[in-house]
């Protein structure tokens, strides 16, 4: 567990709480730069998102928070008020740099890469070029042409696709070895497994709707049609992913000016259940001289001897 300290200008300083892996923080071998929090936009959202650039920016990392009512750390000597966990994992840059690939692709012609990643909001976007899986990930979505020893490329909406494809499926061999249960075969957000065995559309289905936290609505339909998947009009719930059923505070961090602005979402009241026709006529009796149905059940006391 890593603690990340950042200072903003008159306000107090702030700790937070992050669990991350030790290579997202290590600086061996990378003098050129270090690990940092920057602002990027989020592919399937399209609002700022806060994000991990490694040492060197050879990885990519998300940054979410996890948030619980009235939790605090004690650090130290002190206690920070702000009682989120941040964690951050890794996440495949292509799926930052696809947006801005299908924008540019609207032109139909082939572009250079520090063309494309242009954004006045987000300028640190061209940093996802120095990830070396960027560099030899990028003709999995773009068409790729060598003009003079320069690379140009154009977006494909084909290789997408089979991309995604390939991830869905992965995905999906991933969820069957680590034996976790999907569709008729979980019960309620407490993921009972009862002996029901998923169908292999369970399983796509499932992991369509994790890869489809990574890009925006359009993608995501046309990616159900290339799995040969009719579209749900009322989804099933036992089949959402987990990141559907989480707690509402457990949602990609949104970063503001400061960095340490994060999501954060209120749980609304639940209406009033409505009385149905026999808790109605209940009602209307007269209950005058009636006992409760706990007096039946209480324990008699004894009378005194005199």
């Amino acid at each position: 567990m890593t603690t990340k300290k950042k200072h903003t200008p008159n306000t107090q300083n702030e700790s937070w709480v992050v669990i991350a892996a030790d290579s997202a923080f290590d600086t061996q071998g990378h003098d050129d730069s270090d690990p940092a929090f920057v602002r990027l936009r989020n592919p399937s959202t399209d609002a700022a998102s806060l994000y991990l650039f490694s040492s060197g920016d050879v990885q990519l990392y998300e940054v979410k928070a996890f948030q619980e009512e009235f939790h605090s750390w004690f650090i130290g000597q002190t206690v920070q008020r702000d009682g989120r966990l941040l964690y951050v994992t890794p996440v495949d840059p292509i799926y930052l740099i696809l947006p801005y690939l299908m924008k540019a692709g609207n032109e139909e012609r082939f572009q250079p890469m520090d063309q494309v990643l242009m954004d006045e909001e987000f300028p640190a976007c061209s940093r996802l070029l120095g990830s070396t899986h960027c560099l030899v990930s990028l003709h999995h979505i773009a068409e790729e042409k060598d003009v003079g020893g320069s690379k140009f490329h154009r977006y494909s909406q084909e290789k997408t696709l089979d991309w995604l494809k390939k991830k869905v499926e992965r995905t999906v061999k991933a969820l069957r070895k680590s034996n976790i249960s999907v569709g008729e075969g979980v019960k309620s957000t407490t993921y009972i497994r009862v002996k029901e065995e998923a169908l292999d559309e369970d399983y796509l289905r499932y992991a369509h709707g994790l890869i489809s936290e990574y890009i925006d609505e359009d993608l995501s339909k046309a990616l159900l049609k290339h799995l040969q998947l009719p579209e749900l009009l009322s989804p099933k719930k036992d089949i959402e992913p987990p990141t559907k059923k989480r707690k509402l505070s457990d949602m990609p961090v949104e970063a503001a000016e400061d960095y340490t602005k994060f999501n954060s979402s209120e749980f609304g009241r639940k209406p009033p259940k409505k009385m149905t026709a026999a808790q109605k006529s209940l009602a209307k009796v007269d209950k005058t001289g009636m006992k409760s149905m706990s007096s039946f059940f209480s324990p008699k006391v004894k009378a005194e001897k005199k």
